[in-house]
């Protein structure tokens, strides 16, 4: 039975085609894997099938009763509501029934005998379903929930706008369990979980008996969890049976076998256009000539995709720093509370060393205590001589209106136009992204950009937050290419073992020294 179908869909932003002619079926149990490099439209194909987005052309029908849960790497938490607020606000749909069957109670007062039948009928139709649905022990089931996550630890009635990027996350991944919705659609989940939770969200979805689309860049989860991969690229979507390594087999044999056509066609135009030449002004061979040219003009010529410009990251070395990078005595990070227990950190010159530990604990405080950014509770931080420092911050600023060439103009005021262009180019964007505001580039686009800045100013340290987040498998891979090689100090926040190994020369459990575990 078919959940969702989608027909000849178009979409476009500007003169920026995304899809075109895009037809789509969801049945019953698939479980999906939609997957392309940055900025092919996953996102925006989620937005259009949930109504958030109006597509330009086509039809989006979902069958009848079908309740939908969508988890957006873009939702916005409104500030002033707790943790158990969003999480209740998984029932409104329950609240809003209670409130029809208290109306219809405020009525029986003045209602005739017929009227008495109809609403008693309506008053145990709505309790049945209450009941279905557990609305007499929602506190304990949200209770449940935060407890999973680890939310409780934070405080259920902490506010939602000071929460951290993972943190987050998992009070939207647990308000949309607890809406136990007829479909999951999932937009990068594991982005800012913790080990620990991406394995409990792999476990939960192994398990899932409904449907669900999922969006994700971290292959070996991916792998774990779905049994069909949809492929979106230049303006197609394309459906494969099986994980993302059998799709990879399939699609490269698809592709061999279009470049040989294409040759052969190629050819075959070469010969008919020579033999077309050489013989339209001869009479004898004008006929001959003229059913070669109706060949041609007939012909549907194959067309090879436009190849999408693949990332090179290179980071500028500055000069050698001195031995000792960043030194900690006694070092209590936090805010108005203690989040570590006093700490003594030390790195030296050329280590390359990985912070891994649950949400929430402390890890981005960290860099940022290191950094000054954030005055520590007690301790000192010594930072080395000579350090020529760039930070890879988690997320961008929502509100920034400028494009990406200015991003990188007002970093470096002495680049040519050429330079700026260039620079973005190698970072995977094209032309199209790089003349866009930043704000209405993908996430992964968005830290291409951030990664360009980066690269372009000499560093001798690099203190990486989650850089893998939302970047697509050839910029992760060429990333971790490029810190490989890369010959100055790297401390890195990273939840992907496969990334940061063989790269990590040192990898530290933050929890060992966490006061939230």
């Amino acid at each position: 039975m078919s959940i969702l179908s989608v027909e000849h869909l178009s979409h476009g932003f500007g003169d920026r085609a995304i899809f075109q002619d895009v037809s789509f079926r969801l049945l019953k149990g698939e479980h999906i894997g939609l997957i392309g490099a940055n900025g092919e439209g996953k996102s925006t194909f989620m937005n259009i099938v949930t109504g958030k987005l109006q597509p330009d052309e086509g039809k989006v029908e979902w069958a009848k009763n079908v309740r939908v849960g969508y988890l957006d790497q873009h939702t916005v938490l409104e500030k002033g509501m707790t943790i158990r607020d969003v999480l209740k606000s998984a029932f409104a749909f329950l609240f809003e029934m209670e409130e029809q069957m208290n109306a219809i109670c405020d009525r029986m007062g003045e209602a005739s005998e017929q009227e008495m039948t109809e609403m008693m009928e309506e008053l145990g139709t709505i309790q049945d379903l209450l009941m279905a649905h557990d609305f007499y022990i929602i506190d304990s089931k949200v209770e449940e929930i935060g407890h999973a996550f680890g939310l409780d630890e934070i405080g259920m009635d902490k506010d939602v706008s000071e929460l951290s990027g993972g943190q987050r996350t998992k009070v939207l991944l647990g308000k949309l369990l607890l809406e136990k919705p007829d479909i999951l659609l999932l937009d990068e989940p594991t982005n800012y979980l913790d080990v620990q939770h991406i394995e409990w969200l792999k476990r939960y979805l192994q398990e899932y008996e409904n449907a669900f689309i999922l969006i994700s860049h971290d292959i070996p989860f991916l792998n774990s969890v779905i049994n069909l991969i949809y492929h979106m690229e230049n303006q197609k979507l394309d459906r494969y049976v099986g994980d993302y390594d059998k799709f990879q087999e399939v699609y490269a044999m698809k592709r061999a076998q279009l470049e040989a056509a294409y040759k052969r066609q190629q050819q075959e135009i070469a010969d008919l256009q020579d033999f077309v030449a050489r013989n339209k002004a001869r009479v004898a061979t004008r006929n001959m000539a003229m059913s070669r040219q109706k060949k041609l003009d007939k012909m549907e010529v194959i067309e090879l995709a436009k190849e999408k410009p693949k990332p090179e990251f290179h980071f500028l070395e500055a000069r050698t720093s001195g031995k000792m990078i960043f030194e900690t005595k006694d070092l209590v990070i936090g805010y108005e509370e203690p989040l570590s227990r006093p700490l003594d950190f030390s790195m030296e010159r050329g280590e390359k060393v990985v912070l891994v530990g649950a949400n929430g604990i402390g890890k981005t405080t960290l860099l940022k205590s290191l950094l000054g950014l954030i005055p520590s509770l007690e301790g000192t931080v010594e930072q080395g001589d000579y350090l020529h420092i760039g930070y890879f911050e988690q997320e961008s600023d929502p509100g920034n209106t400028t494009t990406c060439l200015e991003e990188i103009w007002k970093e470096f005021p002495s680049y040519t136009q050429y330079q700026v262009r260039a620079a973005l180019a190698k970072c995977g964007l094209t032309t199209k992204n790089i003349e866009s505001q930043v704000r209405v580039l993908s996430g992964g686009e968005q830290a291409k950009v951030r990664l360009c800045k980066l690269m372009n100013r000499e560093t001798n340290v690099l203190l990486l937050d989650e850089p893998t987040n939302h970047l697509d498998v050839d910029a992760k891979e060429e990333l971790k290419r490029a810190l490989k090689e890369y010959r100055g100090s790297i401390l890195l926040i990273c939840h992907e073992p496969e990334f940061y190994e063989g790269l990590a020369d040192r990898v530290m459990d933050c929890s060992q020294w966490a006061l939230r575990v």
